[in-house]
C-alpha cells in the first residue's frame, strides 16, 4: 500500500499537517509513505517511520513545480491520496482514494479544517519525529542545569514580529527573582533570517544567561532543544507551532494573524493579542506592504500576564 501525502511549503501548515500524518501512520501500518512539500518543512519529515520518498518541491516558473511533482509520481498506482493544497494534481492522479482538501470558508482551526477531511471533530494533534541523534545534539547544546525559557522572536512577515526591546524586557521579567521562571537560561531559537532581530534582543538581555541558537541548529535539532524548554513566548511563526507540538507550554503573540486558525494547537498552549483586532491591523499600510511591525498595540505588560496564567495552569509553577 501506498499513500502520497501533499503537504505545504511553509513550516507552521506543515507542522499543523503532521498530526494527520501520524493517523494515517496508525492506520495504515504497512503502508509506504511519499511526502510532498516546499523546501522549508521538508526537514521536518526525515525521521518519519514509514517514509519511502521525500520530494522537495522547489517553486518554480509557470507552476514548473507541480509538473515535476506530476512527473515524479504519475506512474504510481496509489493506495491514498491526500492532498492538503487543493491542486488538480490531486484530481488527476491514479489513486483508489483521495482526499482533496478544499478551500475552507470556516474559521476554525486549521487542525480543525485538517480533521474533517476524515471525519474527525476531535483531530490528532501534530507531532513530529526525532531521531537519536537530534536528541544527543540538543543535550550537548543545553546540557541539564537551570530551567530553560525559549523565545521565537522571529517572523518570516515583519508585521507578525514584536518589537525586540520587548521581547528582552518579558524575559527579564519572567527570570528576575519572583518572576515565574527565576534564574532561567533564556534560549533563543530561529533561521538564519531572524538573526538581526535575535541581536537586538540580545543586547537586552546583557548579563542574563542566554543562548543564542538562531541560525544555528537544523529543524529537527531546534524541535529536540524545544523539547527540553519550560516554557516557550514567541510570534505567529513555524516554531511557535513547533513548541506546541513539542508538548512545551507555549505562548503565541498574534497581531496580523488569526488565532483562531492559527493559534499553538494543545491543551498546554494559549495566545495573545493587543487590543486591535486583526481586521483592524489588515487595513493597515504595514498588512499591505509587508514592512513594519503591526504588534507595537501589545503591551509587555500584558504577555507577562499571559505567560503567568499559562505557568500556573501547565508548567506546574505558581507566579
Amino acid at each position: 500500500m501506498r499513500i502520497l501525502f501533499i503537504t505545504s511549503g511553509r513550516i507552521g501548515d506543515a507542522v499543523l499537517s503532521t498530526g494527520l500524518l501520524d493517523m494515517l501512520l496508525a492506520r495504515y501500518p504497512q503502508a509506504r509513505f511519499t511526502v510532498a512539500c516546499g523546501p522549508d518543512p521538508a526537514p521536518l519529515f526525515a525521521e518519519m517511520p514509514a517514509l519511502e520518498r521525500l520530494l522537495v518541491m522547489e517553486k518554480r516558473p509557470w507552476l514548473g513545480h507541480w509538473y515535476e511533482l506530476w512527473r515524479q509520481v504519475v506512474l504510481t498506482p496509489w493506495s491514498l491520496l491526500v492532498d492538503l493544497r487543493g491542486s488538480a494534481i490531486g484530481q488527476v492522479l491514479i489513486a483508489r482514494r483521495r482526499k482533496v482538501l478544499r478551500r475552507s470558508m470556516t474559521r476554525a482551526h486549521k487542525v480543525r479544517q485538517l480533521g474533517l477531511q476524515f471525519g474527525m471533530v476531535d483531530p490528532p494533534a501534530p507531532r513530529i519525529w526525532l531521531s537519536r541523534r537530534q536528541e544527543q545534539m540538543a543535550e550537548t547544546l543545553l546540557p541539564p542545569g537551570a530551567p530553560i525559557l525559549a523565545l521565537g522572536v522571529g517572523a518570516r512577515w515583519e508585521p507578525k514580529r514584536w518589537p525586540p526591546e520587548r521581547f528582552a524586557e518579558l524575559a527579564r521579567r519572567l527570570v528576575a527573582h519572583g518572576g515565574i521562571l527565576p534564574a532561567a537560561r533564556i534560549v533563543l531559537l530561529g533561521g538564519p533570517e531572524d538573526a538581526g532581530q535575535a541581536s537586538q534582543v540580545l543586547q537586552g538581555l546583557t548579563g542574563l544567561d542566554t543562548v543564542d541558537l538562531v541560525g544555528r541548529t537544523d529543524l529537527l535539532t531546534a524541535q529536540a532543544c524545544l523539547r527540553r524548554a519550560a516554557l516557550f513566548v514567541g510570534n505567529d511563526s513555524g516554531l511557535m507551532h513547533m513548541a506546541a507540538a513539542a508538548d512545551v507550554p507555549t505562548l503565541g503573540l498574534f497581531g496580523p494573524s488569526r488565532e483562531a486558525v492559527y493559534a499553538p494547537w494543545g491543551e498546554k498552549c494559549a495566545s495573545v493579542r493587543g487590543p486591535a483586532s486583526y481586521e483592524e491591523l489588515a487595513l493597515r499600510p504595514e498588512f499591505r506592504t509587508g514592512r513594519g511591525s503591526l504588534m507595537a498595540d501589545l503591551p509587555v505588560t500584558t504577555v507577562v500576564r499571559a505567560a503567568e496564567e499559562l505557568w500556573r495552569r501547565e508548567g506546574g509553577g505558581m507566579a
